[in-house]
């Protein structure tokens, strides 16, 4: 049980990193990740049944996300449609497309295809236990992103980004065009989502066009849950840190719910609004606690 839900929640890890480039570093928010996310699902099934590397296939996906993400960019930038319309149709367009990319199928099954995950399974059987062999592949991908990630916000242009998140304005002022800025951070968002779908489409066995559905909603819990753990930190490399550790504890919420939930007599179509609860309660303690602090601040000031 324990394995499931770390695997879960690396995998989702990757996508609530995504979520975290657009909801906190941009302060944008994107609704294309309901669409990207089984996008990448999609083009990673599909470049499987091609007889595509896992690699490239996986590369592939990524890309596709990106160009998504740069979709909504460009209606924003250039259409001057807000932000959460230009994500919206981003999202609504891309179902067709995901459609069209599964043979005009809603469900592709990966039966007896040979994926990423079963080649690495083949090659680590004997060296690792069974049991462990996908959580360790997942600590290590999820670690390499979390990394790379950090390293890209610590460059010159990442900081540009982070600085136009909080005073676009001045962005402006030091002569710098917002909108490739929104346009890069956009991309980059949703090629991780779309390489998190990747990976889900190959764990769960298949890709589905509903995937993505609400898959926005856990990415914002998870982030919520991850804020949560620090009192507060601007740095990048513990923010993302508790990013990940927000999408483990999520879905270890989500595995209870799931599996114990029938002890209350809900099911599992009640998750969304357990989903819908947890983050009201996330928003209600995160507002106390920062009057607490508020308040503590000007106790200490006196």
């Amino acid at each position: 049980m324990i394995e499931a839900i770390l695997v879960e929640g690396l995998i989702y890890g990757i996508m609530v990193l995504g979520v975290f480039i657009t909801f906190r570093v941009l302060d944008f928010p994107d609704l294309t990740v309901d669409g990207s996310f089984p996008l990448g699902a999609a083009l990673m099934v599909q470049g499987i049944m091609l007889g595509m590397n896992g690699w490239l296939a996986l590369l592939v996906a990524f890309v596709g996300g990106v160009l998504a993400g740069v979709t909504t960019a460009l209606i924003h930038n250039h259409l001057k449609v807000p932000n959460l319309l230009a994500g919206i149709l981003t999202m609504t367009m891309l179902y067709s497309i995901n459609i069209r990319i599964l043979g005009n199928r809603a469900n592709v099954p990966l039966l007896d295809q040979d994926t990423l995950l079963s080649d690495v399974t083949n090659h680590l059987s004997g060296i690792v236990p069974d049991d462990y062999i996908l959580l360790i592949f997942f600590v290590v991908m999820a670690i390499i992103i979390k990394l790379l990630v950090d390293l890209f916000f610590h460059t010159d242009l990442g900081m540009t980004i982070g600085a136009m998140g909080n005073n676009e304005q001045m962005i402006v002022s030091q002569g710098i065009n917002p909108k490739t800025l929104k346009t890069i951070g956009l991309g980059l968002s949703n090629g991780l989502v779309a390489l998190s779908g990747a990976f889900a489409a190959q764990y769960l066995g298949f890709a589905d066009v509903g995937l993505g559905q609400g898959i926005i909603v856990s990415g914002l819990a998870s982030v919520m849950i991850g804020e949560f753990l620090v009192m507060k930190s601007n740095r990048i490399g513990v923010l993302t840190l508790c990013a990940l550790a927000g999408s483990i504890l999520f879905h270890a919420v989500m595995y209870v719910g799931r599996y114990y939930g029938y002890l209350i007599q809900m099911t599992p179509n009640d998750l969304n609004l357990i989903k819908g609860i947890l983050i009201i309660i996330l928003l209600v303690m995160t507002q106390s606690r920062k009057l607490k602090m508020s308040v503590f601040k000007a106790m200490v000031q006196k």
